[in-house]
């Protein structure tokens, strides 16, 4: 079978059974691929949806089997050699192996990376019980059954993960206190003005908010955390400590293939990362064509559009494939303000309101970099929202907003 001038591959194995490789299986399958397909998971799950492990699943609302991106019956439908609960441990680019951690080779033809990231530590704590991260569905379920009223919860970092765990966890009765080392919760990726209102919103719902703290140490008393020592020499009291300091890309696995790996998987701007090697998801470090800028993206649109788009290019090959481009979109659940952002509020330095007010807590605002619009935030204001999304896809001139803005 051929598809356009290039010979489509009959051997196809992604390694990753999150929301990318998922794509990447059902991308190839709706576009014609019957040849073999290798879906490779470390967790024993199948495929499952992470946005609501600091949702809907830590407050109870969900069981874990909604969380199932497709049922048993849709994956036996994609005809998949499916390896669930199996490792990649290497690979082998020369003669076209994954290696698996009890030694078994799965060969391919063209390869999908879509390993995503892991939860970071704080040095030399792995293992510590009481010491909890949010990552995966072990992790939510483990945090779960550890919350409930009374309970003291210490959370280290006030980004998403540690901002949306503080709300559930307020609203199932816990103390809580949420420890970042930014000026506000998620100022560092909101910036001042929406950090000052979301701390606010916290503190407001009892949440004890420590700003501009960092954390020396993780307390413990017979292997147990038992709270934190911050660095100016207060300590926290707590019974469960949840760490939210970010994510990093698990790349190491790829040592030593000739892959190029860094903060993630080096791709070109089509995701192709050579030797008939491509990255999707959380993993993927591919140059943004508008900026040249290198991007990394850890959102849950971002892994469905390119492994998409991956799947497109494999069957186009990497002479026909065709750069990816996208307006990353992710969103927020925090007591009762739905955030959604399109586009990237990281490194702006403008910040306009265009409806609504921070005092009201309703609004949509743009945010823009070097003169340009680069994203848009929307919080309980999702119609108005959508208005502004094609100003971040253009990369509008900031001077030209109003105009631009009126004219939708």
């Amino acid at each position: 079978m051929t598809y356009g001038t290039n010979t489509v591959p009959a051997r196809v194995v992604i390694v990753g059974a999150s929301a990318a490789g998922l794509a990447v299986a059902e991308g190839l399958r709706r576009l014609g691929f019957e040849g073999r397909l290798t879906l490779i998971g470390e967790e024993p799950e199948i495929p499952y949806d992470r946005p609501p492990l600091s949702k809907q699943l830590l407050s109870g609302a969900w069981e874990p089997e909604r969380l199932s991106l497709r049922s048993a019956e849709a994956l036996a439908g994609l005809d998949l050699d499916l390896r669930l609960g199996e490792r990649a441990v290497a690979l082998d680019t020369r003669n076209r192996d994954v290696v698996l951690e009890r030694q078994q080779r799965v060969g391919y033809d063209q390869l999908v990376v879509a390993t995503g990231a892991r939860a970071r530590h704080l040095p030399g704590t792995e293992g510590t019980e009481g010491l909890h991260v949010l990552r995966t569905l072990g992790d939510a379920l483990s945090l779960r059954a550890a919350l409930g009223a009374g309970t003291r919860l210490v959370i280290v970092g006030g980004g998403f993960v540690g901002a949306e765990a503080a709300s559930v966890a307020r609203q199932l009765g816990c103390e809580v206190s949420l420890v970042t080392d930014t000026e506000a919760p998620m100022s560092d990726a909101l910036g001042t003005e929406v950090g000052a209102m979301l701390g606010e919103v916290h503190a407001e719902h009892g949440v004890h908010v420590e700003t501009g703290a960092s954390v020396e140490a993780v307390l413990t008393r017979g292997g147990r955390a038992t709270g934190v020592r911050l660095a100016d020499g207060r300590s926290l009291h707590a019974d469960a400590v949840l760490l939210g300091i970010g994510a990093r890309p698990n790349v190491e696995w790829l040592a030593g293939s000739g892959v190029p790996i860094a903060d993630g998987v080096e791709c070109d701007s089509r995701l192709y990362a050579g030797n008939g090697v491509w990255a999707a998801g959380d993993i993927a470090s591919w140059p943004d064509l508008a900026t040249g800028q290198r991007l990394r993206i850890e959102h849950r649109t971002n892994a469905g559009e390119q492994g998409l788009a991956v799947a497109r290019n494999i069957l186009a090959g990497p002479e026909a494939a065709t750069p990816f481009t996208t307006v990353p979109y992710v969103w927020s659940d925090q007591y009762d303000l739905r955030i959604q952002i399109h586009g990237r509020t990281r490194g702006t330095d403008q910040f306009r309101v265009m409806e609504g007010s921070l005092t009201e807590r309703r609004f949509t605002a743009l945010y823009g970099r070097n003169g340009h619009v680069h994203a848009a935030i929307g919080i309980n204001m999702m119609r108005p929202l959508r208005s502004l999304r094609p100003l971040v896809a253009a990369r509008t001139p900031w001077p030209e907003i109003h105009g631009a803005f009126a004219a939708t």
